[in-house]
């Protein structure tokens, strides 16, 4: 059934029928607004838009996948935090000649992920448009102090979850239609651009153990979000070229390329971190409980250091930093 058959109303009143309540929801989609029991805590509010033909290209997308990815990207916003995501609200602009099973497919998306994460949709708004708009709201909690970006500071350790480089080495591949079949490195890496993971458990407990002075994740390219990090906490970093993280598919197929993708390709939604010294040993004592490697880059240094990044012969390494500007980039 088209979009324009069944009617807006008629569509909000299907996503609420496959939307169950989350704890603490009283009145979630069907009234003005929702209504929450509120917790005493930090209250953590992010907010995510995605646009077609600006971060996704339905060519090389489904619809399941981009459901899971627009939720995937707001959690990983409150696991830099070191929070636990809640509630979410979750607006649509949507062309009127999309079938509704292509909007029930993105929510089946949605709902896979928010099932996994504890998250409940409560609310949002949708409207007819031009093409496809996706804007998420996302409100979580801190048990405690969340973590910001601005606690690093010289001597500190530069810390990374996971690997890098895999979502944007992915899209190339997407891009350049180099799928080849079963070949398990192209799965691999477009899976990691598809269905990023957001590392909420990591991010809880390095919050929760006071571990991470300073984080945020990685969206928009390593150095880019490392830049911010610097800017925040008022310092410098050197990032050493053979510490990146690197997936077996990235080292098969990166090619001349070498650490470029890991260090200036975005949606990795890994998370940084600075690590006092003094707290490795207690780093490493918890290692095996946050769900993903950890793996030391960098050292933070004096703010008029600048950012820095070293190649195994000891040599500055000439690579522009770069990231994903929305208002400078285009795809």
């Amino acid at each position: 059934m088209l979009l324009k058959e069944l009617g807006e109303f008629g569509l909000i009143e299907r996503i609420r029928q496959a939307t169950p309540k989350g704890r603490g929801v009283r009145i979630g989609i069907g009234d003005d607004a929702a209504w929450l029991d509120c917790r005493n805590h930090s209250l953590l509010v992010t907010s995510d838009l995605l646009i077609e033909g600006i971060h996704f290209n339905l060519k090389w997308t489904s619809f399941y996948a981009l459901g899971y990815k627009s939720l995937a990207v707001n959690l990983s916003d409150i696991a830099a935090m070191g929070g636990r995501p809640d509630y979410l609200i979750l607006s649509l602009g949507i062309p009127v000649d999309f079938k509704a099973e292509n909007v029930e497919e993105f929510y089946c998306g949605i709902r896979a992920l928010a099932s996994q994460s504890g998250v409940a949709l409560v609310g949002g708004d949708t409207s007819a448009s031009s093409r496809l708009f996706v804007n998420g709201c996302l409100l979580g909690h801190a048990p405690r102090r969340p973590v910001t970006r601005s606690g690093g500071r010289a001597g500190d350790d530069l810390c990374v979850t996971g690997t890098l480089g895999d979502s944007a080495l992915g899209l190339k591949l997407l891009k350049q239609k180099s799928v080849r079949g079963n070949n398990k490195e192209h799965t691999y890496l477009i899976s990691r651009h598809r269905f990023p993971t957001a590392r909420l458990k990591a991010g809880i407990m390095l919050a929760r153990e006071r571990l991470a002075k300073a984080m945020i994740d990685v969206s928009d390219g390593l150095l880019q979000d490392l830049t911010h990090l610097c800017k925040a906490s008022g310092m410098g970093a050197v990032i050493w070229e053979d510490a990146l993280p690197l997936s077996r598919a990235y080292r098969t197929l990166a090619g001349k390329k070498g650490p470029l993708y890991a260090l200036t390709g975005g949606e990795d939604y890994e998370l940084l971190f600075c690590l006092r010294r003094r707290d490795r040993g207690r780093l490493e004592k918890i290692k095996k409980h946050l769900g993903v490697p950890i793996a030391r880059i960098g050292t933070c240094v004096a703010a008029r250091e600048g950012i820095k990044i070293i190649n195994r012969q000891g040599s500055p390494l000439s690579i522009s930093i770069t990231g994903y500007d929305h208002f400078r980039n285009r795809h």
